[in-house]
């Protein structure tokens, strides 16, 4: 527990009240790890998917069904946008939200962004639960998760930080997250390293 609290003190001081953004696949845990990421350092969690819905009063499949994929698409930038400027958050998105160019622009000059990569068949055990996910509604939806991860994987790969999720706790997912989110820190601001948090 000692040294849990030394690296989420150390990991706050280095961050500052920068939001963290979590990107990657749905189904690769950014809700779930998300929130057990913000409950370790006494942040709000939020989800860009759930503030599109609120903005919209309409859930995401309704939003596609009445007007595609490309009004959500611009509603969710615009979200994100307004949601960059919460101070001490982490943010989860939805899987389509980095591929934007202007949103990968405003997530890095904001805040630090890291991918929850999954593999494959992880995925689709996970989306294969739930039936809300409008872009797999087709005849093949393995394809088309396939043809998903290939068209955003290399996308992805631009984070700040890259973190692999398996078939763990999403609790251990979430430790994994600090320590490579403070490797990187670390390493991007080596003046400051070992700095304590005010207090």
């Amino acid at each position: 527990m000692v040294r849990q609290d030394a690296v989420r003190d150390e990991l706050l001081a280095l961050l500052g009240a920068r939001p963290i953004v979590l990107v990657g696949m749905m189904g690769a845990g950014k809700t779930t790890v998300g929130r057990r990421l913000a409950a370790r350092l006494d942040r709000a969690f939020l989800d860009s998917d759930e503030e599109v819905e609120k903005a919209a009063g309409m859930t995401i499949e309704e939003i596609f069904k009445a007007h595609g994929e490309a009004d959500f698409r611009t509603g969710e930038a615009r979200v994100i946008a307004r949601l960059l400027k919460e101070p001490d958050i982490v943010l989860g998105t939805g899987g389509g939200a980095f591929m934007n160019p202007e949103t990968r622009a405003a997530i890095r000059e904001a805040g630090i962004s890291i991918w929850i990569k999954a593999d494959f068949e992880l995925l689709f055990q996970r989306v294969s639960r739930r039936s809300n996910r409008p872009l797999l509604k087709t005849a093949n939806p393995r394809e088309t998760l396939q043809k998903l991860i290939d068209a955003r994987y290399p996308t992805y790969a631009e984070a700040d930080v890259t973190v692999t999720s398996s078939d763990v706790p999403q609790d251990q997912v979430a430790g994994e997250l600090m320590d490579a989110l403070l490797a990187h820190l670390r390493a991007s601001q080596p003046e400051l390293t070992h700095v304590q948090r005010p207090v």
